[in-house]
C-alpha cells in the first residue's frame, strides 16, 4: 500500500515550495552596520572585510540614501577614533561635536525617517582597546557604566533613535535607561548586547575600527572577563532576563551562526524583539571561500540568513544586508 501522505508532493515545485515556505527574508528584518571615518571624500575598502568600506560623513550621507531606496531602513553605525583622540577614559565618547554625534546627525540629515542605532561602548575610544576603563591589569565595571550612562545621553541628545550597549559590563542597562529618563529621553530605546560571547570571530570588526586590546603590561590581553564563555547557555538566559528587567527594548545574541541553539532558547522565554549580529568573521568567512570558488556565495549568504531567521532572530545586524536585498529583488 502506497502511503497516504507523501511529504514531496509540497516540494515538487519552485512555485509551492514558494507557497509553503516557513520563513521569508525581507529588507525590513535587517540592521545594516556602517563604519565612519574623519576626512572627507573617503569610502576605504576594509582589508578583511572585502566590498565592505570605511565611509567619511559625504559618503556616509550618499550611503544611507542608497540603503533607503533599497528599502533597508535602519542602520548601526560605529566610529574609527583617530589615535590622538583615544585614552583610559573614553573622554572623546563625551564630545558633543565628535565623530559619532556627527555621524547621527548626517543620517537623520540625509534621511530623517531613517532608524538610527549607535554603539555604545569604550573600545574605539580607548587607548588600551577595552569596552572599559582600565586599572591595576583590571576592567572597572562601575565606573566604565557611567561613561556609558553619559555616552547614551550624548547620542540621544544628537538624534539616535536606539542606543547599542555592546560592552557586557554589569548593570549598564539600568544605569542607562535611569539616566535617558532624567533627562527627558522617554522614547530613547536600548537594543542590549545581552548574550554577546567572547568569540574568535570578531577579528575582521577589529580590524575595520583599529580596536583590538593592546599588548602590554598590565592590561587584559583579552576581553574574557565581561564577554561571556562559548561554552555558556543558561548564562545567556539569564544575561537576556536581567537586561529586560533593566530596561532593555530589543535583546541581542552575538555572534551568529555558532550561537542559533542560543538564539532559540532566548526567543523561548522572553516577549521582546531578538536581534542577532552575523559577525565580520562569518561574513569574511564566506568572502574569502567564494573568492576561491569552494562555495556559491550568494547560496551560503541567503542559507545562512535564513537559518538566523529561522532559529528565532526579529532583526538582523549582517554586512550581508545590501547584497541580500540585491537579491531578494
Amino acid at each position: 500500500m502506497y502511503p497516504l501522505i507523501r511529504n514531496r508532493r509540497l516540494r515538487s515545485s519552485k512555485a509551492i515550495r514558494s507557497l509553503v515556505r516557513e520563513t521569508i527574508i525581507s529588507p525590513s528584518d535587517f540592521l545594516v552596520p556602517l563604519f565612519v571615518v574623519e576626512g572627507k571624500g573617503i569610502k576605504e575598502e576594509i582589508p578583511s572585510m572585502p566590498n565592505y568600506y570605511r565611509l567619511s560623513l559625504d559618503n556616509l550621507t550618499k550611503e544611507v540614501k542608497e540603503l533607503w531606496k533599497m528599502g533597508l531602513r535602519s542602520v548601526l553605525l560605529f566610529v574609527k577614533v583617530p589615535d590622538n583622540l583615544k585614552d583610559n577614559q573614553g573622554s572623546e565618547a563625551l564630545n558633543e561635536n565628535g565623530l559619532m554625534q556627527l555621524a547621527i546627525k548626517t543620517v537623520k540629515n540625509a534621511c530623517p525617517e531613517m532608524l538610527v542605532m549607535t554603539d555604545v561602548a569604550l573600545d574605539p575610544y580607548s587607548s588600551y582597546g577595552h569596552d572599559g576603563i582600565v586599572a591595576d591589569g583590571q576592567i572597572l565595571n562601575d565606573e566604565s557604566v557611567e561613561v556609558l550612562a553619559e555616552m547614551s545621553v550624548s547620542h540621544a541628545q544628537a538624534g539616535a533613535d536606539f542606543v547599542a550597549p555592546s560592552d557586557m559590563m554589569d548593570g549598564r542597562i539600568l544605569s542607562i535607561r535611569e539616566a535617558l529618563e532624567d533627562e527627558g529621553y522617554l522614547n530613547t530605546g536600548i537594543m542590549a548586547y545581552s548574550a554577546k560571547y567572547a568569540s574568535a570571530f570578531y577579528g575582521p570588526f577589529r580590524d575595520a575600527l583599529d580596536s583590538a586590546p593592546v599588548d602590554i603590561k598590565n592590561v587584559p590581553k583579552d576581553k574574557n572577563t565581561y564577554q561571556m564563555d562559548y561554552a555558556n547557555r543558561f548564562e545567556a538566559i539569564r544575561e537576556t532576563q536581567m537586561d529586560i528587567d533593566e530596561g532593555a527594548d530589543i535583546v541581542m545574541v552575538k555572534p551568529g551562526l555558532c550561537y542559533l541553539d542560543i538564539v532559540r532558547e532566548i526567543k523561548n522565554e522572553v516577549d521582546v524583539p531578538v536581534a542577532v549580529y552575523q559577525v565580520s568573521g562569518e561574513y569574511a568567512m564566506v568572502k574569502a571561500a567564494a573568492e576561491k570558488g569552494w562555495l556559491d556565495h550568494d547560496a551560503v549568504m541567503m542559507e545562512q540568513l535564513t537559518a538566523i531567521k529561522r532559529a528565532g532572530a526579529n532583526i538582523i545586524a549582517s554586512y550581508f544586508a545590501k547584497d541580500a536585498v540585491k537579491l531578494l529583488g
